[in-house]
């Protein structure tokens, strides 16, 4: 999770529920939900590689439907880097407004899959308007820029995070929602990207950017013995 600090309206009676937890739920959730998964080797990729979780709290497995609860069973779910996995989007969204009242989505908009292209990813979204709008990603052109995408994949994989940290704001969005949540199916990309009038980088944040990019390059090739020309 990028931005905990926009998790603002849990009260302290609350019942709340977390989907998707990964190794680190967060630390107000009462249950947790995941996918139920046919060997390890699926779960620990889904979670990106981290250690299985270990926790005192109710674990609930569902097949990844309908949620096992009843509806409006919970004052609050957290639902964070989870959307981008998941197919049937509106079924999801339908099912977070069914058994919760109000919540948190955080995901990764398409600037970040369409330079990583995360292979668990199923889903481009973004959030403008007050509206997720969302494109499968077999929708898109991404698959002819894998040569590229695959390095910065690489990147990743070798916990280099400078990049992702400098420009999290145009990474990652995160939001509450209240009784509902609009969503509506893209049908071109432009519908999933941002105005670029819209977007405000200091002449000292470009800088730093730049010095990142260059540096996580240079290490990346001494790291896969990758010869400069």
């Amino acid at each position: 999770m990028f931005f905990p600090e926009r998790i603002q309206s849990i009260k302290r009676s609350d019942n709340v529920l977390e989907i998707g937890p990964g190794g680190n739920p967060h630390p107000r959730s009462d249950i947790l939900l995941e996918m139920e998964f046919d060997d390890e080797k699926e779960a620990e990729i889904q979670r990106s590689n981290t250690p299985p979780l270990i926790t005192d709290k109710k674990i609930i497995y569902y097949n990844g439907t309908h949620f096992p609860f009843k509806s409006k069973e919970f004052d609050y779910v957290i639902c964070s880097h989870v959307l981008e996995h998941v197919e049937n989007i509106e079924l999801f969204l339908n099912e977070l407004v069914r058994v919760a009242c109000r919540g948190y989505i955080e995901f990764p908009t398409i600037y970040y899959d369409y330079l990583y292209n995360v292979p668990t990813h199923k889903t481009m979204l973004i959030y403008k308007n007050g509206i997720i709008w969302y494109l499968p990603k077999e929708n898109t052109p991404i698959a002819q820029s894998k040569p590229i995408t695959d390095f910065f994949y690489k990147t990743l994989e070798l916990r280099y995070s400078g990049i992702i940290q400098d420009l999290k704001q145009f990474f990652f969005q995160g939001f509450e929602w209240n009784e509902d949540i609009k969503f509506k199916k893209a049908e071109r990309l432009e519908e999933i990207t941002y105005n670029l009038m819209e977007i405000n980088l200091h002449k000292k944040e470009r800088k730093s950017i730049k010095k990142k990019l260059l540096l996580e390059f240079d290490r990346l090739l001494e790291k896969t013995k990758i010869t400069k020309f």
